[in-house]
Formats: C-alpha cells, structure tokens, sequence
C-alpha cells in the first residue's frame, strides 16, 4: 500500500514536472517570436538573428500549445475564463479594425496642406516629372536613422509613383553598397536609376526633382544665351544678371551656355533654345540671318527686347507676324506701390490661352520698363500665335521718352496707345515634320536676378523655355517660397501695445476680481 502510493505520487510528479516545461517553453517561444518580430521590424531586413528567433520560438510556442492543449481548453471552458476571452477578443477585434484602417490608410495615403501657399504640397511641376517617370528610381540616405522630415517629404514623392523608392541604409551595416555608391560622409544622399547616379547636397523638393529628372533623362537638351550686343550675362551675380535663371535651368536637366553668332557665323547645332536677352546694341546682318534661318529650319528662340532699343531682327519679327512697338507702357492703376514698384512697372494679371501660362488665374507678373509686343495683322491663320502678356485697363503706351525720364507721364489720346496692352506674344509654325517656335516679350529684367523671384516673373520664363524645348512635361508653376508674415510696428504702436498687454489688461482682471469679491462678501 505505502509502495504503490509511493509510485502514484512519483508518476504524478514527474507529469507535473513536464507539464510546467512545455508551459515554460511556450511561453519562451511566444517571447522569442515577439522579439524576432520586433527586431525585423527595427531593421527592416530579415537577417540570421530575427530568422533564429521566429524560427525557434515558433517551434517552441507549438510544441507548448500542443503538449497543453487539454489545459488550455478546460481553462476556457471556465465561466469566468469565458468573460475574459471575450474580453480579449473585443481587443483583437479594435486591434483588427485599426490595423485594417492603418493599412487602408497607407494604401490610400492622404494628406490636408492648409498653408497658404501649400509649402507642404508638392509643386505641380514635381508632380508632372514624378508621374511620368519610367524607369526606377532609387532614393537612399546613408545613415544610421532615418530623418523625419526627408521620409515626409520622399513618402509623397513614392506615393505619386510606385517606381520611385526610398530607404535609409545603415554604411557600417552595408559598406559594399556605401562604397558602390561612392558615399563619403554619413547623411548622403544618392537617387540613382540603371547607370546614373546623382548625389545631393541639399534635399529641397527642387533637388531632388532634378535629380530625379537627370537620372531618368536620355538626352539633355541645351539653352544657348547670345553674347557680344550687351545682353544679360548668364554669368553675372547682381541684380541684373541671369546667374539665377541659368543655375535653374541647369536644375531642370538643361546645359546652359553662351554663344556668339559673329564667331559662329551661325547658331550651333547643339542649340536647341537661343535666346536673345536685352541686346543694348543691334545685331549684325548675318546675325539676324542666322536667327531668321534656324526658325526656318525649325529651330526655337526666346527673344527679349527692351524699350528704346533696336535689335535689327525686323525681318524675323515681320516672318512671324509680330509687331514691337517704339514706346514704354505705363500703369498708372497704383497696384505697383503695394510691392515697391512705380508706374514704369506694368502689372499683369491677363493672360492668354497657352501652355505657358496654363493655371496662372489670379496670379501677378512684373515687367520692369517694357514695350509692347502684339500681332501684328491678327486675321493672319499662320503662324498660330496667341498674346500672352496682358496690362490692366489702365495702362497706356508712351513713345515720347524724354516725358517718362522726366517724371511727368499722363496719357494723351492723341498720341498714345491706352490699355489693355500686349506685353509678349507665342508662336508656333509647322515646317514639314519639324515645328518651329517663336517667344518674344518686350522686357528682359522680368527673369534678371532681382525680378525673377517676384510672383510669377519666373515661371513665365522657365515655362516659356521648356514650351520652346518641347518639355511639356516641365511646364507649371514652381515649387513655392513661404510669405514673410512678419509684423512691423511703429515706435508708438509697439508703446501701446506695452501698456496695454502689461498694464492696462491685468488691471481690468484684478479690478473685476475686486468687483466680484465685494458682492459676494
């Protein structure tokens, strides 16, 4: 009797025994899985540790639900084991719903901008490239965390098109792929498609744009600027140079240099815009010929003419039906003042139906002392030309200089032209499969280093190359700069504001708290 309750109670031990080393490894093998889970998900690779882990902990989580399973089944056959399943079943089923919405989320990614200028939208022009884009692309920072900002910013950019990734690759963790790439320093950023590979310095929306648009691009187009006639310098830094615009183009995947149509004895084969900004002097015969002569091999060109100016391209001009007027225009409607600009300085907020202009609505434009450029016989079917550029009502066109030097400028019927005015015409003309394409405006210093950033002066330039260079893809409007806000107040204002915040408010409080206390005395 002793003996076989001796050996009862040995068996029973050693089963109870077994029973909390399955219930042990179970619980290891849950851990274990959680971890390995956790560590793929910090690293974003499944590397040999993460594999051990889901591997090995799955295998021990089973082997202890498996060895357990009558346990774990009379313990839920328990009432208040019931309650508490349910209870954990509502959780899995609000887990569940929120997993399902995060993921829907992700997938239907969507974003409020409520800025007024939209800073935190992508500009229509990324969206464009970005759209079109063919190839894959590859965005990759080497660091060791990613950068919030930057991943914000690239998650709207993947999100516009599934071939276009980004990852944050640690170089110490992948030293191959750093010195694939060329990486010299922790933070570089590469964005490479097939064999080109571009490395940013700066990761604005525009860099990484025009990363993208070199890294994708086949071919590089060229814009060539005339020199030898005291044109804008795409070389010079100061207000009235081109420096800006030139280093713009260059961002937008153009080659940018000078030509001189008097060595050349033509405009260069490689050309595909020439543009002729502000001449002071005129050009030479053959010059102007070799204008007239890449237009008519369906070349095409930018031409900006200042007032007072003659640039002898007369013939060119008269060949596309587009007359330049001998004067300056005048607005006298006192809008300029609100930006520091006198009546010299024309505003334009009409503009024609064209791809140049497309989705300019309610914008403005500057035209620092132009002169007015329209069709010349507007019944003419060919060239195809619209008037791009118009002034307000109350502009006018003055021919008599001297009055304008003088400060005293009022419109005369007699002799002056009144507004609405043209300030810029776009023309196109088919030659057998080639398709020529004309731009002029009668001002240069609207794309000068000082006027470009003003509103819309910029776009106007940059969308009129890209339409001359048959770049649709690039036409829009710019990625925006954040409006100063700032509020400046006079001495006596800030004064007021003093003794209003720190003396006059408090008391009003203090004498209410006063007030109140008495009555309920």
């Amino acid at each position: 009797m002793t003996m076989a309750g001796k050996e009862m109670g040995d068996g029973t031990a050693k089963k109870f025994d077994l029973t909390e080393i399955f219930r042990t490894l179970g619980a290891l093998g849950g851990a274990m899985v959680l971890a390995g889970y956790i560590r793929y998900s910090i690293q974003g690779e499944l590397l040999l540790t993460s594999k051990i882990l889901l591997i090995a902990g799955g295998v021990f989580l089973l082997a202890g639900i498996a060895f357990n399973y009558r346990a774990i089944l009379a313990y839920f056959s328990k009432r208040s084991s019931k309650l508490g399943t349910n209870t954990v079943v509502m959780a899995l089923a609000v887990l569940a719903i929120l997993a399902i919405a995060n993921f829907l989320g992700y997938k239907h990614h969507k974003r409020f901008d409520w800025t007024t200028e939209k800073l935190y939208t992508l500009s229509d022009q990324t969206r464009r490239i970005v759209a079109g884009v063919t190839k894959d692309v590859k965005i990759i920072r080497f660091a060791k965390t990613p950068e919030a900002e930057l991943s914000d910013r690239l998650t709207e950019y993947t999100n516009l098109n599934h071939r276009v990734s980004y990852q944050t690759i640690d170089p110490q963790e992948r030293p191959e792929l750093a010195k694939e790439y060329g990486v010299a320093r922790m933070g570089q950023v590469i964005v490479t498609s097939g064999d080109h590979t571009e490395r940013l310095e700066e990761t604005g929306e525009q860099d990484i744009t025009s990363a993208i648009l070199k890294v994708t691009s086949d071919m590089v187009k060229t814009v060539c600027f005339v020199e030898g006639h005291g044109e804008k310098s795409i070389a010079a830094n100061g207000g009235d140079g081109y420096s800006g615009v030139a280093g713009e183009l260059k961002k937008e995947n153009y080659q940018v240099k000078s030509v001189n149509l008097v060595s050349e004895n033509e405009v260069p084969g490689d050309c595909t815009v020439l543009v002729e900004a502000g001449p002071t002097k005129g050009l030479f015969a053959q010059e102007a010929a070799a204008v007239g002569k890449f237009l008519d091999g369906g070349g095409k060109a930018m031409l900006l003419l200042d007032p007072d100016t003659n640039a002898n391209l007369d013939d060119v001009l008269r060949a596309w039906n587009i007359a330049v007027g001998n004067n300056v225009v005048i607005d006298a409607s006192g809008v300029g003042r609100l930006f520091g600009t006198g009546p010299a300085v024309p505003l334009v907020v009409d503009y024609g139906t064209h791809p140049i202009t497309r989705n300019f609505e309610r914008t403005m434009s500057f035209f620092p002392l132009a002169r007015t450029v329209s069709l010349a016989d507007k019944t003419k079917p060919e060239p195809s030309a619209v008037e791009l550029l118009k002034t307000s009502p109350r502009s006018f066109a003055v021919t008599n200089l001297a009055e304008l030097k003088s400060g005293k400028v009022q419109l005369d019927p007699s002799k002056d032209q009144a507004g609405p005015l043209s300030l810029g015409v776009a023309a196109d003309r088919k030659l057998g499969d080639k398709d020529a394409r004309l731009v002029v405006i009668g001002d240069s210093d609207f794309a000068t280093n000082q006027w470009a950033g003003l509103q819309r002066n910029g776009d106007i330039f940059f969308n009129a190359i890209n339409w001359l260079a048959q770049e649709e893809n690039l036409i829009s409007i710019r990625p925006k700069n954040p409006t100063n806000r700032n509020v400046t107040l006079t001495q006596g204002q800030q004064k007021g504001l003093f003794w209003f915040s720190l003396a006059l408010l408090p008391g009003l409080v203090i004498a209410a708290g006063v007030y109140i206390w008495w009555r309920r005395r």
